[in-house]
């Protein structure tokens, strides 16, 4: 059988009820609406941290980023660039180089968020191609990091070209998408699109919003503007960018075999939605780390599956890798595992206990079954999930020996990974002074 095209989407600081298939407020998402609809959608699906890059060194090696120094960064911020050490190491097998090296094309659109050459980029970690920012936030309309240097790249060049992030995201998208649809009936190889939006991270533009790129130039963070509006938007303007690359896909008569996943980089920014979750980008409640996970697929996984499988990004770095029967390196085993069984029988299911930690504020998690044990500024706490999405009631008081168990996993996991480095940075763009704590 044909190895499946690969395509994985990856939003930015989505939250978890953003998109109508997840309960969304708002008529924001058809395209993805469809796609869930016409495949899987997982409701227990979580990212590899609630922040942005430490989940990219995970889903670029399917292993728990605290393995890598760069990834202990929360996130990495402009001030890295020229550092030799804050980055995805050229040397680490990553999804794209284990692909490449079985022959498929490859390409990263969008963001990167691990490192600056040029110790690091996409080209040194196995995409063939690489267009988008190397930082974290970028102007939709400038191109400029949160420092004012200009932050558009192709390869390993500063490309200068007017236009708006997203649709200069999915435009590029589509043209790999043609160009690869015209080589494969030379070569007959198949690809692996890495497609990162910025969207909807801050600042808050939509596709009209030109005039506000000279108001934000000093404080991208847009601290002092946005709403809920606008940012639907920007999530309407991406989801309209994903129509145009399947619309793409179906024109070359390649919908049928490429695996489309996906998902967000962490949970919900200051205008997100969450309900019914606690918490956003950042925090280890629910809400910044339960994220939208959708998988299509035709020719594998059937229309309208709703898995409640527990699993975290790097899951599908594996997945990945499984549909393209690639194996990993030896020296470098996976945390991940596949999701192949659940995506071709989404009743499948099987134990999966997910670790996190975070330097900022002191945050740990586990999420075992229906259990979770989260650690915060300190203070213990244990919640039954399937009973109490919102965090809200305390187990920990009535049971102390559930606790206790719990706990001890978590240091018995935490104590086979590298300690967090004294001198490992937390960037925060605003505090309780700008904006009343969640």
């Amino acid at each position: 059988m044909d190895k499946p095209n690969l395509i994985f989407i990856v939003a930015d600081d989505l939250g978890y009820a953003d998109l109508g298939c997840y309960g969304g407020r708002a008529p924001v998402s058809p395209v993805l609406d469809r796609l869930a609809a016409n495949g899987i959608l997982f409701t227990q699906g979580y990212s590899n941290s609630p922040v942005c890059s430490p989940t990219r060194f995970a889903l670029m090696t399917g292993r728990y980023q605290y393995r890598l120094r760069g990834a202990a960064e929360e996130p990495i911020n402009s001030k890295s660039r020229g550092s030799t050490t804050l980055g995805m190491p050229p040397e680490h097998p990553t999804l794209p180089s284990l692909l490449k090296a079985d022959g498929y094309r490859t390409a990263l659109i969008g963001k990167w968020h691990m490192g600056y050459p040029p110790s690091f980029s996409p080209l040194r970690s196995g995409y063939e191609e690489f267009f988008g920012p190397m930082s974290g936030g970028v102007d939709y309309f400038t191109h400029c990091d949160s420092r004012g240097a200009h932050d558009l790249w192709f390869g390993e060049e500063e490309h200068r070209q007017d236009g708006y992030l997203t649709d200069l995201i999915s435009q590029r998208a589509v043209d790999y998408v043609d160009r690869m649809a015209e080589q494969k009936k030379a070569n007959d190889a198949p690809f692996f699109l890495s497609l990162h939006y910025t969207a909807p991270h801050w600042p808050w533009e939509t596709r009209d919003d030109e005039a506000l790129a000279q108001e934000v130039k000093d404080n991208l963070f847009h601290l002092h503007g946005g709403n809920i509006h606008s940012y639907r938007r920007m999530i309407h303007h991406m989801d309209e960018g994903i129509g145009q690359l399947m619309a793409a896909l179906d024109r070359h008569g390649m919908a049928d075999n490429t695996l489309v996943v996906f998902t967000s980089d962490n949970g919900g920014e200051r205008f997100s939605d969450s309900w019914p979750l606690v918490g956003g980008k950042m925090d280890l409640t629910e809400g910044g780390i339960r994220v939208p996970w959708i998988a299509h697929w035709p020719r594998q996984i059937k229309t309208g599956g709703t898995s409640v499988q527990q699993c975290m990004t790097m899951d599908w770095s594996a997945t990945f890798l499984a549909a393209a029967s690639v194996a990993a390196s030896p020296d470098y085993p996976l945390d991940g595992i596949s999701l192949l069984p659940v995506l071709r029988d989404a009743s499948h299911s099987f134990h999966r206990p997910l670790h996190w930690r975070m330097n900022h504020r002191g945050q740990r998690a586990l999420r075992d079954g229906d259990w979770k044990y989260l650690r915060v500024d300190g203070n213990d706490y244990l919640f039954n999930i399937p009973a109490d999405e919102r965090e809200r009631a305390n187990r920990a008081p009535r049971e102390p020996q559930r606790l206790e168990q719990m706990r001890a996993g978590w240091e018995a996991w935490n104590a086979t990974m590298p300690p967090i480095p004294d001198d490992a940075t937390v960037s925060l763009g605003y505090s309780a002074r700008d904006m009343p704590q969640r």
